[in-house]
């Protein structure tokens, strides 16, 4: 008898389906368009996206588990979906002047962000340790290949090849630690192992796996010590990719490690509470501290993206409901004030200069009001300061670990993010208070016009009025 899929099954990757064959024929469109035409690749992409979001929205309110269990669909992967949405929604409309200026391919490039946005809603979707190496490979792979994408630049080509030695071997340890896991559980499933070793009690091996695993998937979110590749990945990559790659595969990683570690090894919670505890502080003092020294815009932006992954395990490690909501809300304020940052960097590349370093922003007051104020803003929140989005979120996180007991740990925290501060305000000052090189004229398109815009204006609302964030954050979480 021939196998059947279930209706519930295709209903339940519906999303996933769409964005994939939308990243199918953008190559194939890319192939009959002229080479001065590429323009409508940008708008299908978002259309793909669009239609994907409506699937999804049509759906939210359903809990499908479907392929044996290996996949679902809940509020809790849905709300990750939806910030995976927003990410490449902007992501696409801040990028295209800039890949037409650096003479990147536009088809290629829309095919591999779709593709990657095609693995991140696997992996917050996946209740299967298969499943959830399946969707991580597919991101990776693709990122990979991304890093690389100005094949003329040797630090980008450098950049990709770091990315996938360093990526591949942090690979290989998730996979022997989840196949460790296996032997001991007999079963890939979440539920299922989580079942197995409540059961079973202390477990050596199945320890041994989950350190393992968890090295795998620090990596996978920039955190101390495994941040290595981060810096000069991100420095290598253009722009436009190092925006996508800090926000969106980051939040995908923790969405992976949240459900793993309360589904599968809630049971083992004394024994990966006291690694990621050290690894949180140790990552928040890494960003902190080697950020303060930079002189590259980039580089600073990538110690401070490593700094943020410090702040978000201290969710992680807190574990409870409160712990989970906290790391989702900042999450999600998070991409938009990163990729923010980034845009008016993106921006100051398309005026010709290279908008790396530090110094490319002297004056940019005196000439461009707008886009110091743009930066300024996103600065504030990424440090964390009042009235932003920024500032709720890392309130939250903190709350957090003082409700559960971690009082030292908040405080380890709210000090480090007062040092981080400094390279802020760096950044701040040499807008505001130095003298410009030179005139620049900035041109900025609708796309990237209405990206800038909506991220400024998502950063100051969600300062004052958190909560309609907040409640579809607890609405997602009540279910997880």
């Amino acid at each position: 008898m021939t196998p059947t899929i279930p209706m519930s099954s295709v209903v339940a990757l519906l999303p996933e389906m769409i964005v994939a064959g939308f990243a199918c024929l953008v190559l194939m469109f890319d192939l009959l368009l002229p080479r001065d035409k590429k323009d409508p690749l940008a708008w299908f992409s978002l259309a793909g996206v669009a239609l994907a979001a409506f699937a999804t929205w049509r759906i939210k309110y359903a809990e499908i588990s479907a392929f044996a269990d290996t996949f679902v669909v809940d509020p809790y992967s849905n709300f990750f979906k939806f910030i995976f949405y927003v990410i490449v929604l902007l992501v696409i409309l801040l990028s295209r002047a800039y890949l037409k200026q650096d003479r990147i391919h536009l088809g290629e490039y829309y095919h591999f962000v779709l593709l990657v946005l095609t693995g991140m809603m696997v992996m917050v979707s996946a209740t299967d340790l298969i499943t959830v190496y399946m969707g991580l490979e597919l991101v990776s792979v693709t990122l990979y290949i991304m890093a690389a994408l100005k094949r003329y630049e040797s630090r980008s080509t450098e950049a990709g090849l770091k990315y996938f030695i360093l990526g591949s071997f942090s690979s290989a340890v998730l996979l022997y630690g989840m196949s460790i896991v296996y032997g001991v559980a007999g079963t890939t499933n979440l539920q299922g192992i989580g079942a197995y070793l409540n059961g079973a009690g202390p477990n050596p091996a199945a320890t041994a796996g989950l350190i393992m695993m968890v090295v795998g998937l620090a990596f996978k979110v920039a955190a101390a010590p495994f941040h290595m590749w981060a810096p000069d990945v991100y420095e290598g990559s253009p722009t436009p990719i190092t925006a996508f790659m800090s926000v969106g595969p980051k939040a995908a990683a923790f969405a992976v490690t949240l459900r793993v570690l309360i589904e599968a090894f809630g049971g083992l919670k004394s024994d990966w509470e006291v690694i990621l505890t050290v690894v949180a502080v140790l990552t928040m003092f890494v960003g902190a501290v080697i950020a303060m020294v930079q002189t590259s815009l980039k580089r600073m932006l990538a110690y401070s993206s490593i700094g943020h992954a410090g702040y978000a395990l201290i969710g992680v490690v807190v574990g409870d409901a409160l712990g989970t909501f906290s790391v989702m809300y900042y999450l999600a304020v998070y991409a938009v004030m990163n990729l923010g940052a980034f845009g008016v960097m993106i921006m100051l590349r398309n005026a010709g200069l290279m908008g790396e370093e530090i110094d490319d922003l002297k004056g940019l007051s005196k000439n461009h009001p707008w886009a110091a104020l743009f930066m300024l803003i996103f600065m504030f929140s990424l440090a964390g300061i009042p009235p932003t989005a920024g500032f709720i979120a890392k309130f939250y996180i903190f709350m957090s670990a003082v409700n559960a007991g971690y009082i030292w740990l908040a405080v380890v925290g709210a000090l480090l993010a007062a040092v981080s501060a400094f390279y802020y305000i760096r950044v701040i000052v040499v807008m505001y208070f130095q003298e410009p090189d030179g005139e620049h004229v900035l041109t900025l398109n609708a796309g990237m016009k209405a990206a800038l815009v909506f991220s400024v204006l998502f950063v100051l609302l969600l300062g004052v009025y958190p909560e309609p964030l907040v409640n579809y954050t607890q609405s997602a979480i009540l279910n997880f």
